[in-house]
């Protein structure tokens, strides 16, 4: 039997040429709450850090209101999880300049399974013209027991 391996492409990640948008300079960020050791700004700026931890346990949503409305094809995120396991859903909504109504995106369950399975990164290639917010929820265990939200980074472009 002849044989080849071949190397399957990485898809979750960015072209290493991609420019993240500046989040600090154009948007003001809403959360529901945020952990003292784990700011908001740990992963949303490109400098990253530890990224973001809820105070709180169960759902909790991250908001990012642009001061102008932007054009965004790329929506790369990670998330982490070292020590508990737990299935994790999260829903990525969208606000156009100039209408009412949250769109959704996409919505995604994942599992973590430590140590073996502790990170899901995600990289969507989208097209939201005219974004004037981009709203993250998190419900961090879809079976209800406690489990504190977590994000390593979210990045835009």
């Amino acid at each position: 039997m002849r044989k080849t391996i071949i190397k399957q492409p990485i898809e979750n990640i960015p072209p290493v040429d991609l420019k993240f948008l500046d989040l600090e300079q154009l948007a003001q960020v809403e959360i529901t709450s945020e952990c003292a050791e784990h700011p908001i700004e740990s992963a949303l700026m490109e400098a990253g850090g530890a990224g973001w931890q809820a105070a709180q346990a169960g759902e909790q949503s991250i908001c990012l209101i642009f001061d102008q409305p932007l054009n965004v094809k790329h929506i790369y995120l990670v998330f982490d999880e070292q020590k508990q396991a737990r299935t994790q859903e999260f829903v990525l909504l969208w606000l156009m300049n100039n209408e009412g109504d949250y769109r959704e995106i996409l919505r995604q369950q994942f599992h973590f399974s430590p140590p073996g399975t502790t990170q899901e990164i995600e990289h969507y290639h989208v097209n939201l013209n005219q974004l004037k917010a981009l709203k993250l929820k998190i419900i961090p265990n879809i079976d209800g027991s406690e489990a504190f939200a977590k994000l390593k980074q979210l990045r835009l472009a």
